[in-house]
């Protein structure tokens, strides 16, 4: 199975951190954020690495280089413009190829262990979720018995920006830029969504204050 990282945003509200450095790149424990993922990928049996990116995406490129000093083989899409996650990943699909393939967002830090989904049963997604942090109270969706559904009116649990998609899933869409969540949605109504609730630690680095948080984790960690 191949993975995604997910490396396009600008990192707008970890300003003035990111006018410079692309957000993947910013640092916690002294390590940028993306390298977490391409050794914990690596350590899973992970070989190859897709890695899209827009904004200064080219010291990503540097510091990465092709994935071999972390025992990996690394493809780049790179995007002249944010083109959203759905269609990121559409863009990226020549390089994916046809099997479902593990994503993760590159803005978040966590110790689940990515092995877990490397051989996991999917329709059309397979979703991490996890406990609802306090900025986002409500959630995303809901988690009956393996499957994942629209949130509803009581607060669901987050998504986690860990997933495991069949290219399926874009089979409908037209190239640009468009979101990811409606593409999910549509499969959840017709049951093709599984999902797994995630207890670990996991932190969305959006704001000084998370990235503040990852900090603190790692040095207990220590």
């Amino acid at each position: 199975m191949k993975a995604m990282i997910l490396a396009a945003g600008k990192g707008e509200r970890l300003r003035p951190l990111t006018l410079h450095t692309p957000k993947p790149l910013v640092r916690a424990g002294g390590v940028p954020l993306i390298e977490y993922h391409v050794r914990a990928l690596a350590a899973a049996g992970f070989r190859e690495l897709v890695i899209n990116h827009a904004w200064l995406g080219a010291q990503i490129e540097d510091y990465l280089g092709d994935g071999a000093s972390f025992g990996v083989r690394i493809a780049w899409s790179a995007e002249g413009e944010p083109l959203e996650t759905g269609g990121g990943i559409q863009r990226a699909l020549p390089l994916l190829g046809d099997d479902p393939f593990l994503l993760v967002n590159g803005d978040i830090w966590t110790d689940y262990d990515f092995a877990g989904l490397r051989d996991i049963p999917v329709a059309l997604a397979h979703l991490v979720l996890v406990d609802n942090p306090t900025h986002h109270p409500e959630g995303d969706f809901r988690l009956e018995e393996g499957r994942v559904g629209a949130r509803g009116e009581r607060p669901g649990l987050t998504y986690s920006g860990i997933a495991v998609l069949d290219p399926a899933l874009f089979a409908a869409c037209r190239p640009g830029a468009f979101k990811l969540a409606p593409l999910l949605l549509a499969a959840m109504a017709e049951g093709r969504v599984s999902g797994e609730h995630f207890r670990g630690r996991w932190v969305d680095v959006g704001t000084h204050e998370r990235l503040a948080e990852v900090e603190r984790l790692l040095a207990e960690l220590r």
